[in-house]
Formats: structure tokens, sequence, C-alpha cells
């Protein structure tokens, strides 16, 4: 009987499998079918621009199809900054397109990618030509985004976030206490806080201090250009955010945040009387990847070439595709400085660091190609210890007022299991060894005096390294250096105070000083490193992973969020140059 079960179970599973492939196969066909039609913009056409739900990165495959049809096997929803950038821009240009209808809800995004988004909008709006915002739940960032455009709308029923920032951290001391696992913490720096969820149970005074600023100081900016888009008045609009005046919709509408209270289909009519149609009449609508599929390549034909080599994630060793690799960074760095087309490099760095080896080999390329042609840092949404630590080796670092950076620290962790596994498993370890230190930082045992002597010395040879590379990048002395460091993190705004970046702006003006420090200005092309897979085989590698984590956060609910920081707890192990940035700012 157990043989005719296990064959029947084989049966029923390959039936399954058959089914959900011809399925997915037909979803692929036609999705593939629709992204090679050749796209037209007709005339009076609206681009729509929906971020409900997707998270932000740097780049995106412009050739990548739709799989929002798809439900479950549609990969992670992310969508491009330069995708859209580029077809905003592409809209503006183009007279057929008269207006956007933005839909931004409840993007997951950082401050700086939503400025430079935002900032896009208002230059679109400079062409004479109208945007309107609706959503049924907007969150702060989705309203940030929205106060740029002409009207804001929101669903009767729906919903404004609009109450002030908050950031949460979750702390796993007591977890460890019961497991009888001990962490063994090495650090320099009284702000470098990336260990404090190890060995505290709340914030440091020194961490608290810390995120209030930069908590502050992007509050204050993003209420300032909100206030500038909506026309109130800062102190009333900072009241209306701090008390949380915003408790209904009606309350949104009453303070002036938006234009009033409509579904969606009565703002369609609203951008069918902006058009001149009469009600019963179609809008022609146009989403990103059409249009930048409508856009004809205008680049330049220049030989001359801006390389914009984006380095987004953390920083590893390796050659990992997900993240900033040291093997494959310094590949992509060595050959933009050997190719003679290339007359300068703008690092794009959207990164929260890592490694301390990793970041140092990229360093090291990143100063040999400085040898011999300009180097300019872009900062994006985070660009903080290691990831402060490569931007170091360039001649200029370029950040938005909101960006999160500094960080300047090190740390070490390890973990002694030695009371969980004796305790909790019965398992108990012995070793014979040639030397004294031979099973130095053994995991299955509590750190020596001497060890942790000797490891906590590398630690601060490192930390010395950090400090002596940021002053040689920056031109100032390690002193100067230090009163800025001690792994504390800054907002964009504070760091060109402080010294640590030299100007406020987005990756387009990065590019720029590229191109006038290399003389080329008026004669070149930008192209993107490192470049991406073909969509298909990315849609592959990432399939088996996507489905594992959509029933792990199924499974989990509201505990997927802790489920994930204990994975990546495993990271952790050497010396690391990171920020805490397990931040959830709400």
């Amino acid at each position: 009987m157990r043989f005719l079960g296990n064959v029947l179970a084989v049966i029923v599973g390959l039936l399954v499998f058959s089914v959900m492939s011809f399925f997915l196969l037909a979803g692929l066909i036609a999705i593939i079918s629709s992204s090679e039609e050749e796209v037209k913009v007709k005339e009076n056409t609206v681009l729509v621009i929906n971020l409900e739900g997707r998270v932000l990165v740097e780049r995106s495959n412009e050739d990548e199809p739709d799989f929002s049809s798809l439900g479950l096997f549609s990969g992670v929803p992310t969508i491009g900054l330069t995708s859209l950038k580029n077809a905003i821009r592409s809209a503006k240009e183009n007279d057929n397109i008269k207006g956007i209808f933005l839909k931004p809800g409840t993007i997951l995004a950082g401050q700086a990618g939503i400025k430079e988004l935002r900032d896009e909008l208002l230059s679109f709006k400079e062409a004479d030509k109208f945007i309107v915002s609706y959503g049924e739940l907007y969150s702060e960032n989705g309203y940030y985004l929205s106060s740029a455009a002409d009207e804001i709308y929101i669903n009767p029923s729906g919903f404004l976030e609009f109450n002030g920032f908050a950031s949460e951290i979750i702390f796993f001391k007591g977890l460890f206490e019961k497991l009888e696992i001990q962490p063994e913490i090495f650090r320099v720096g009284d702000f470098k806080s990336a260990v404090e969820p190890f060995m505290l149970d709340k914030m440091s005074e020194e961490n608290r201090l810390q995120t209030a600023s930069f908590l502050n100081d992007l509050s204050e900016f993003a209420l300032n250009e909100i206030a500038e888009g909506r026309g109130i008045a800062n102190d009333r609009l900072k009241e209306i955010n701090q008390q949380m005046l915003v408790r209904k919709v009606k309350d949104a509408e009453a303070l002036q945040l938006i234009d009033g209270l409509k579904y969606e289909d009565e703002v369609i009519d609203l951008m069918k009387e902006k058009l001149g149609l009469e009600k019963d009449d179609k809008i022609n609508t146009i989403n990103i990847s059409r249009m930048n599929r409508a856009t004809k390549s205008k680049s330049r034909s220049s030989k001359n070439r801006i390389a914009v080599i984006v380095a987004e994630g953390e920083i590893m060793g390796g050659r990992d595709e997900s993240i900033i690799s040291s093997e494959r960074f310094k590949e992509e760095i060595r050959k933009a400085r050997k190719n003679d087309n290339v007359k300068a490099i703008v690092l794009r760095v959207n990164s929260p660091g890592g490694s301390a080896l990793a970041s140092e080999v990229i360093w090291r390329e990143l100063e040999e190609a400085r040898k011999v042609k300009p180097v300019i840092a872009s900062m994006g949404e985070v660009a903080a210890s290691g990831g402060y630590y490569i931007a170091a080796a360039s001649d200029s670092i370029v950040a938005q007022p909101n960006t999160i950076t500094g960080s300047i620290g090190i740390f070490a962790l390890w973990f002694n299991a030695q009371g969980f596994l004796n305790n909790k498993l019965g398992i108990t370890t012995d070793v014979v060894k040639t030397g004294e230190f031979s099973d130095f930082l053994s995991p299955t045992r509590r750190v020596s005096d001497m060890e942790r002597t000797i490891f906590q010395a590398q630690i601060e040879e490192g930390y010395d390294i950090f400090l002596s590379r940021v002053a040689q990048g920056r031109d100032m002395s390690k002193e100067a250096v230090m009163s800025i460091a001690s792994g504390r993190v800054w907002t964009g705004n504070q760091a060109l105070e402080n010294g640590l970046v030299d100007v406020l702006g987005g990756l387009d003006t990065a590019i720029e000083i590229a191109a006038t420090k290399a003389g080329v200005e008026k004669d070149y092309r930008v192209v993107y490193y490192p470049e991406i897979k073909p969509w298909f085989e990315r849609f592959l590698n990432q399939f088996s992973n996507e489905v594992q984590a959509y029933y792990q956060q199924k499974k989990l609910g509201n505990f997927y969020p802790v489920y994930r920081q204990i994975e990546q707890v495993k990271k952790y192990e050497g010396i690391m140059m990171r920020m805490p940035y397990e931040y959830i700012i709400q």
C-alpha cells in the first residue's frame, strides 16, 4: 500500500506540475508577445505611473515584461528609478503626452530616491503639462512624492498616513539569553550601533541621539518640500504632522493636504475635462515600460563615454550578482579604467556597507582608476559604512540632502554557542591543537581574554585604515575625520556641513560633474555597468526563491521581518563596515 501511495503521489505531483507549467508558459508567451509590439504614442495620451506596493531600485531591465498578471509568479515587484526618470523625461518632450496620472500608494523607497523621482516630476510640469495623483491608501512616502502633483485626490473611504517618522529596531538580546548563545562583540565607535540588537534590549543613548538627529533632519526636509508644493505654511504643516491631525480622510481635505475625496472614475472624468474629452470618451494611456519602448534612443553617437557603475546592496566578497561583490565590481571598475573610450567613472552607491575586506578591494580598484580618469561618487538612498568607504575613493562626492551616509566605524561579531550546545542539545566538544591559538575564536566556547585582546587590536587597526582612507579621499586630517566618525550616521545635509560630501544633488548632477572634469561636457554618452541579465534568465533564477519567500511570509505573517533579520545574523561573522540599516522607518 505504501508503494502504491508513493506512486499515486508522484502521479498527482506530475499532473499538478504539468498544469502549472502550462498556464505559466501560456502567460509568458502572452507577455512576451505584448512586449514585442511596436509602441506608438497616440494624441492626447496620459502617462500612468503606478507605484502601488512596488520597491524602488536603481535599475530595472527596460525590456522586462509586466509580470503582474501572473500573481504568485510575478517576481519581486520592483521598479527602476532610471526607467521612471527616462519615461518622465520622454513624456515631457513628447507633444502627444498631455499629463501624468500618478498612483503612488504605498511605494517602498528611501527618502533620497523619492526626492530624485519627485524632482523629475517637477521638471515635467515645466512643460505646462498636468500631474494628477490618486490613491486609496497613501503612505508618507507616497504623499511626499504626490506633493509634486497639481492635484491630489483620495478615495472617500481611503487613508492618508501623515504622522511623522518613527524608527524601530528589533533587539535579540533576550532571545540569545534564552538560547544560551553569547554574542562576542568587537567594535570601534560609540555610535557603531549595528551590534546593539545582539547586546542590548533597547537603544543606547548614543544611538538614540543619532537616530533622533537624522530622523528630524529627514522630516524637516520632507515637510519643507511638501509645504512648498501644497502652499501651506511650514509651521502649520509641521503641527499637522506632529500632532497627527489627519485622522480621517476628511481631515486631509479640510487641512488642504489634498484637493478632494473622489473615486477613481471621478478622477478619470476630471482628467477627461483637462484633455477636452467628453465623459463617454476613453483616455489614451501608456505605462512606463511602453513609454520607454516607444521612445527611440537619443543617446549621443559619441565614442566618449561616462561609465555609471551601479553599486546597490550589501558589500561582500565573491561574485554574487545580487549584491556588491568585490570580485565582480573589481573587474567592472578595471574594465572602465582600461577602456580609452570611458572618459570618467560615476560610482552610484546605494549600500549600507558590509565586509571590510571586500570594501578595501573595491576601494583599491577605484583608487587606481582615479589616477587616470575622473571618478565621481553619487550617493543614493544610503551610502554608509562600507558604502562610504568605497565612495571616499573619488574626486567628488554627490549626495541628496536626505541621503543616509557616514557611519565611519567598524565591528566584528562572533557567537559562543557552548551553552546552547551543552545545555539545550546535549552536545559537547573536545579539541586537540598544536598551538595555543589553533582554535582561535571557536564558536563552541567563550572567547579568552588574550583572544579578545588580539582581535580587538585587529579591529582597531581596521578602524585606523578606514579613517586614513577617508582622510586621504576628503583631504582632511585624521583627527578631523575622527571628530565626525565613531560610527555616527548623518543625512546628506549634515554630511555636507561636516565635509563628508561636496555637492547636493542626484545622479544627473554627478554625471554632469564627471563630464566637465573629463572635458567632454558637450560630447558624451552614458553607459551603465554591470550589465543587467536578460529578464527571462533573471526570472528563472529568482522563481524558486520567490515561491519559498511567499510561503514563508504567508506562514509567519507579522513575524516575517524578525525571521529575515535572524537569517541575516549568519552574514555578520567577520570584520564588518556596516550601518544598522534594519531601522524600520515608519
